[in-house]
């Protein structure tokens, strides 16, 4: 979202990453690269990294076997990026353009852009510059943000791809697909795109010239999958920010652009993460016949999920805020972290397969799997929890603010109050896993009527 969408003029950005129900991420600052050739080990993808990079925070796998998939950051020059929402092109474009099962993907995206970018434009330039020359193996949405500016770029085929730069006082929600509409070409301060995509549209008859230049119509797909997959995250995205537009559920052609009834705080960024249609007939944790008629946004394949916030009046490389819930959304807790953290805390850098309790991974997976034993009466108390935790977080950074300015030593600073951070939610969490562990004592399928004096 825009700076003047958001309540305190932050610029915005965030993603759930999606894959399988355990599958541990770990939390890292990764240090500045130096000159190297990156090889993807999903693709095979190849670059030369002729300069070196800066610092930047990250969520790798806890695994390197199938690559890094970084996925998202803040850089040492205040830049932040999300990489990817994955989506389909539709054969017509495919035809013409197919993907490259050799060029780069989700798993190299971050790696090989965010330590090199100044900027959130200069960070589409240079994805785009990758695409182009080197082909994608998939059509993504790739998320950039600095202090004045969001913007969202599609990848829709092999080598073409557009960007659209988020409007100050506007907002988008995005679910698995090309969403991104008209593209202006005349407005190169909005929009970004590959060279020669008008001409390959129309020569390929995917686009009849001077008439509106619909991306998500000419490169995407809005099909019965569509429909109950992506586009209902999209209305409960606009319902939770802009009620008074009125999405429905069944909607199949939502704005991308929209603007928020009123300004958004940085929970209810949180908040639309975590939606899994909450009070509708659609809430899979319910016993409604259609609980299960749509794809939630918050679900159990999340492995994080996060908000970058790039705030107002400080220096974004120290003082940009990487909030990250490790698991499910709707059954963890964002924790902010300050992007100039020298280290993030051990326990965010353990965690494999199987399950091991030094894990912060595994710590907010066991919550939700705790709270998933009786949804119903659990989930007062994980909204309780997170509640608490967020007034709690929000104050330690408003008093970490307030002396940072002066500080001798802002990196020593903001990490230890990253640590504090991370430590509160840990108490927390322990402590309201040890109540579900203790209440679920008493739900044993080999339960009595108990005679306390036999």
């Amino acid at each position: 979202m825009g700076k003047a969408a958001s309540a305190d003029g932050s610029v915005l950005i965030g993603r759930n990453e999606d894959s399988k129900p355990a599958w541990p991420k770990h939390f890292r600052q990764m240090a500045a690269p130096a000159r190297y050739t990156f090889t993807s080990k999903d693709t095979g993808f190849t670059i030369d990294l002729k300069h070196p990079g800066v610092r930047y925070t990250a969520t790798p796998e806890w695994t390197e076997e199938y690559g890094v998939f970084a996925e998202d950051g803040i850089n040492g020059y205040g830049v932040a990026m999300s990489a990817t929402e994955s989506a389909y092109a539709n054969p017509r474009v495919l035809a013409y353009d197919p993907l490259n099962p050799k060029g780069i993907g989700e798993e190299a995206m971050v790696t090989v852009v965010l330590p090199y970018i100044h900027s959130a434009r200069e960070g589409v330039q240079r994805l785009g510059r990758i695409v182009s020359q080197y082909g994608t193996s998939e059509s993504n949405g790739i998320l950039f943000a600095d202090q004045n500016e969001a913007w969202y770029m599609e990848t829709g085929s092999g080598h073409h791809w557009v960007a659209q730069r988020i409007p100050d006082d506007a907002y988008a929600v995005v679910a698995n697909e090309l969403s991104i509409e008209t593209i202006d070409f005349s407005d190169t301060e909005q929009f970004m795109w590959s060279a020669g995509i008008a001409d390959f549209a129309a020569d390929h008859h995917l686009w009849e010239r001077h008439t509106p230049f619909v991306f998500r119509t000419i490169f995407g797909t809005n099909d019965a999958a569509d429909a109950t997959y992506n586009w209902p995250r999209v209305v409960a995205g606009q319902r939770h920010l802009t009620p008074s537009a009125g999405a429905q559920f069944g909607e199949t052609d939502r704005p991308f652009i929209m603007h928020p009834d009123r300004p958004i705080q940085v929970d209810d960024a949180m908040a639309v993460l975590a939606d899994h249609y909450e009070q509708t007939p659609y809430d899979p944790a319910s016993s409604s016949p259609t609980a299960h008629q749509y794809r939630p946004i918050s679900l159990p394949n999340t492995q994080e999920s996060h908000v970058l916030q790039l705030r107002p009046g400080v220096d974004n490389s120290i003082a940009g805020l990487h909030w990250l819930a490790m698991g499910v959304a709707a059954e963890s807790v964002y924790v902010p972290f300050y992007a100039g953290i020298t280290d993030t805390p051990a326990d965010y850098q353990q965690g494999a397969l199987p399950y091991s309790p030094d894990s912060a991974y595994w710590r907010y997976k066991l919550l939700g799997v705790l709270a998933d034993r009786d949804f119903g009466r659990n989930k007062k108390a994980l909204q309780n929890l997170q509640d608490d935790l967020l007034a709690e977080h929000l104050r330690l950074i408003e008093k970490t603010d307030q002396t940072l300015a002066a500080s001798t030593d802002p990196r020593a600073l903001v990490t230890a109050a990253s640590n504090e951070a991370a430590a509160l939610a840990r108490t927390a969490v322990d402590k309201q896993i040890a109540a579900f562990i203790t209440a679920a004592t008493k739900d044993s399928p080999l339960r009595f009527q108990f005679d306390p004096n036999l």
